[in-house]
Formats: structure tokens, C-alpha cells, sequence
């Protein structure tokens, strides 16, 4: 439900929240999760601010719940400081520590988680904690979440602002760990049907379990989706604008503005409506999670069918892989075993291919293979790794067919021309509606026509165009005239035209 806001960071800020990490990639990265650990047991006892003699007795304590506690060997400030450094935690001076003054000559430093800190430790930790075990979809959430939406109707009718707010955080933390655990457990569920060709018996221990598990949560889903749309439509109809106005109200967080309120309300009320109202195409999200549930329930079952059938015939994967193992040993040679390795794994030397733009200077020096554009490569270059040629020149094919065919087709065409040239000069343009042939005949005429005028004392005179059989002539009219055609009406303002047989080549004449 959250997740979404992380797309608002740029790089700068995704780049210093990854800093963050950086204990977990230190040589001693285990050493310094202890450190942290201990740094939250004291924090879980109120102390906020500790120095390295607290996060000592700390670490003692817990080696002696745990026996994987390293020992530091006086390295402790050291690695306070490099959290320091990676703004795991601040550091702070704190000179009424010192009880002497000795102690005061020396630096006299507490440290405290940051903020961001504390939530990268707590990501590390349920990254640790997750277990195949905790992977499960709650079907039983879904009358929860019926019960809460038509309470949240019928408290912003009745105008509780507090319980508007108390329902919608529930509601909120409610969908936020469904879309948590479906995601989970469908990752989950597909890491296990991976690992089945190297453990089957773990699928099989599990495969009625999973396939119960999965089945009563699509019965549930399909029993409760169309009233959570109605519920959530009946929400809607009770005021939306008034629903998130009262959860701004309501809403005590004092670092954010009752615009970023709004808008953070929005977003998430906009989420919840997405599991389950359909939109115009009749999609949802509680629906595309039952599709994906179906379709694991075949894989399952397909899978489950394919290990039977292999236990059954003695042939498996791992089978498969100790007769190729077998093979391998038993080659004559180490380059027998290398072609025989590379057959049965599909394995090919690496080619990498590369080209120069065409406009090197618009790419900048500093830009990465990611952000710069492609450039074009010949196939010949990436099979055969030689560069395309043009070749010797190729022997010119005479088509004798095809010649005759165009001929015909062009002596078809200027026939049909010189009979409509025939027809436009024997009826005119007037008094009438000329054919596609004519008017494409007219339209060329007109066009030479236009193109020989000419202006004499600031006014247009005649002007002619004249093919192999047909001679028009523009002649100025103050009238004009409009020639009709099977396309529409043609309007010559200014202009009348004349038509009769060609007599001698004009200006404008093809």
C-alpha cells in the first residue's frame, strides 16, 4: 500500500539510503548486526543514548542467551564510529559522562539510532526472521475487512470523525499485510516448485496442505469479492470527500501538512478501492490475485503429477544428473568431457559485440551502457563475427514476363486516358457530371494550365495546357464557373474554361 512512495525518491536519495546498508557488505558484517542488536535491547529498555560501555554490557548479556556472539576484542568504538559514518546511528559528545578527568581528556561519545537507521536494522532483521513456514494467504481476513468497510459507512454517515479515522487505519494496516502475505506466499510457492527437482520430498510433504491451503482461500475469496465491491461503492456513496476531510481531521501526525494528509488518504483509500471495486474492463485486484491462485493450483497439480510419474518410472532429475556425471567421468579426455558438458547445459562462448554511433559527439563521455542509445549491428556480424560487405556485384536478371505485363497494363492506361480525353472533348465540362477518367484528365489539365499564366499590368490573362488530344484554356470571367464531377463540385473563381483539340505543343504540355 506504501510501496508506492518510494518511487518519489531520485537517485541522490535512493543512493544515500543505500548507504544504510553498508554494514551488512563489511568483512565483519556479523559482528556489527550484534552490535545493533545490542544497541536495541538497550533501546527497548528506554535507553535512547548509550556509549561503547553500555553497548558491552549489552553484547555480555546476550552471549549468554546466544553462543554465536562474537568477541569484539576492544574494536567496539571503532565500529560505533563506522555506523557512525554510514548513518546507521549519530554521535554525540557527552562530557557529564566523564567521571574523571581522565575520562573527560578523552572523547566522551553516545550514539543513538537515526531514524532511517533504525528501519534499515529492522529491514535486515525480517529479512533474517522469514521463514517457508510463515508463507500463508488469510482467508479469514475477508470478513474483517466486510465488517470494517460497512462500520466505516455507517460512521461517517452518523458524522464520528475519531472512528472514521480508527476504521480506515485498520482498514489501511489490514490490506497493507494481505498484499504482503499473497506476495509472500506466491514467491514462497514458486521457490518451492524450483527446488523440487533437488528435493521433491519437501513438495510432497507439503502438497495437500498447500493445495488445501490455496483452495479454501479462492472458496473464500469468491464467496466475499462481490460484496466488498458493494461495500466499498456503499463507502463512496456516503460522501468521499467528507470521509477523507474527517481522516485529515483526525489524523495526528505533526510533521505533515492537511494537504499531505489529504493527498496520503487519497492514495490509500484510491489502493484499498483497487482490490475490490472492478474498474471499466471488470479487473481488480482481489480478482487478478484469485486468477494467479488458479493458476498455481494446475501448477501444483501438474507438478505433483510429473514427480508421481517420475518416482514411478525411476527417472528424475537427480537421476539424470548422476548418469551425466558418469559420463563425464568416464570421458577419454578432459576436451571430451568440456564438448559433452557444453551439450548437455547448452553452453556457448561468449560473444560481445560492439559499434561506434553514428554522431559520436551527441553522446555524452560520462554516459553509462545503460543510459546510452543502441547502435545498429548487422546479423552477419553476430553469427559469424565478420563484418557485412556489399559482395561482387550480382548478374542483372532479365524478366521478360513481367516486362510484358507492364507494357499491357500501360497501354491499358493510356487508352482509357485518350477515350476519356475523347469524351471531356466531344461533350465539354459543362451541363454535366464528368467520371473519375475525365476528371483526372480535367484536373491535369487544369494544373499545366495554372502553372503557364501569366500576370500582364497587374491583372491574370489567358492561359492554356494542352495534352496529346485535348487543349484547355483559362479565360478571365468575372462570374467565374464550376464544373461538376463525380467527387463534387470543382468552383473556378474569376476564371471560365474552354476546351478543343490539340493543335501543337504548348508551354506547360507534357
Amino acid at each position: 500500500m506504501n510501496g508506492r512512495r518510494a518511487l518519489d525518491l531520485d537517485p541522490l536519495a535512493v543512493s544515500d539510503r543505500f548507504r544504510l546498508f553498508n554494514f551488512t557488505r563489511r568483512d565483519d558484517h556479523v559482528a556489527y548486526l550484534w552490535v545493533l542488536r545490542a544497541m536495541d535491547r538497550l533501546r527497548a529498555v528506554h535507553h535512547v543514548q548509550v556509549d561503547s560501555d553500555q553497548v558491552a554490557a549489552a553484547l555480555t548479556e546476550l552471549s549468554e542467551l546466544y553462543d554465536d556472539v562474537p568477541t569484539l576484542d576492544g574494536n567496539l568504538r571503532s565500529r560505533l564510529d563506522a555506523l557512525y559514518e554510514d548513518r546507521v546511528v549519530h554521535r554525540f559528545d557527552d562530557a557529564s559522562r566523564a567521571g574523571n578527568l581522565v575520562r573527560y581528556r578523552n572523547r566522551q561519545s553516545v550514539y543513538q539510532f537515526s531514524e532511517l537507521g533504525y528501519w534499515a536494522y529492522t529491514a535486515v532483521e525480517d529479512l533474517l526472521e522469514a521463514r517457508i513456514q510463515d508463507a500463508n494467504l488469510s482467508r479469514l481476513v475477508f470478513s474483517d475487512i466486510l465488517e470494517d468497510l460497512k462500520a466505516l459507512a455507517a460512521a461517517n454517515r452518523a458524522g464520528q470523525t475519531e472512528q472514521v479515522y480508527r476504521r480506515l487505519s485498520r482498514l489501511d494496516s489490514v490490506m497493507e499485510d494481505m498484499g504482503r502475505r499473497s506476495a509472500q506466499f506466491h514467491v514462497t510457492l514458486g521457490e518451492i516448485v524450483r527446488s523440487t527437482d533437488t528435493s521433491p520430498d519437501l513438495f510432497l510433504r507439503y502438497k495437500n496442505a498447500l493445495l488445501t491451503h490455496m483452495t479454501d482461500f479462492m472458496a473464500e475469496l469468491d464467496r466475499y469479492l462481490a460484496r466488498l465491491g458493494r461495500a466499498v461503492h456503499e463507502v463512496e456513496d456516503t460522501g468521499l470527500d467528507t470521509l477523507l476531510a474527517r481522516a485529515v481531521e483526525a489524523d495526528e501526525r505533526p510533521f505533515m501538512t492537511n494537504a499531505e494528509r489529504l493527498d496520503e488518504w487519497a492514495r490509500r483509500w484510491t489502493a484499498l478501492r483497487e482490490w475490490f471495486a472492478a474498474d471499466a474492463a471488470g479487473d481488480s485486484r482481489a480478482g487478478e490475485l484469485r486468477g494467479a491462485t488458479r493458476t498455481a493450483v494446475s501448477g501444483v497439480i501438474a507438478l505433483l503429477r510429473q514427480i508421481t510419474e517420475a518416482q514411478r518410472g525411476g527417472v528424475n532429475r537427480a537421476t539424470q544428473l548422476r548418469h551425466l556425471a558418469e559420463w563425464v567421468w568416464g570421458a577419454p579426455d578432459t576436451g571430451a568431457a568440456h564438448a559433452l558438458m557444453s551439450g548437455a547445459f547448452n553452453l556457448r562462448s561468449a560473444r560481445h559485440l560492439g559499434g561506434a554511433h553514428d554522431d559520436a559527439e551527441q553522446i555524452s563521455d560520462r554516459a553509462t551502457w545503460w543510459d546510452a542509445p543502441g547502435v545498429e549491428l548487422s546479423i552477419s556480424l553476430f553469427r559469424t563475427g565478420k563484418a557485412p560487405s556489399t559482395g561482387v556485384p550480382q548478374p542483372v536478371r532479365a524478366n521478360a514476363g513481367a516486362r510484358v505485363e507492364l507494357r499491357r497494363r500501360q497501354a491499358a492506361e493510356r487508352t482509357a486516358e485518350r477515350e476519356a480525353a475523347g469524351r471531356l472533348l466531344g461533350s465539354g465540362a459543362y451541363d454535366r457530371v464528368l467520371d473519375e477518367g475525365e476528371t483526372r484528365i480535367l484536373l491535369r489539365l487544369l494544373t499545366r494550365a495554372l502553372e503557364a499564366r501569366t500576370v500582364v499590368a497587374g491583372q491574370l490573362g489567358t492561359a492554356s495546357g494542352a495534352s496529346d488530344t485535348v487543349m484547355m484554356r483559362l479565360s478571365p470571367s468575372a462570374t467565374g464557373s464550376t464544373v461538376a464531377t463525380a467527387q463534387g463540385l470543382l468552383h473556378l473563381p474569376g476564371f471560365t474554361l474552354e476546351l478543343g483539340p490539340a493543335t501543337r505543343r504548348v508551354r506547360g504540355a507534357s
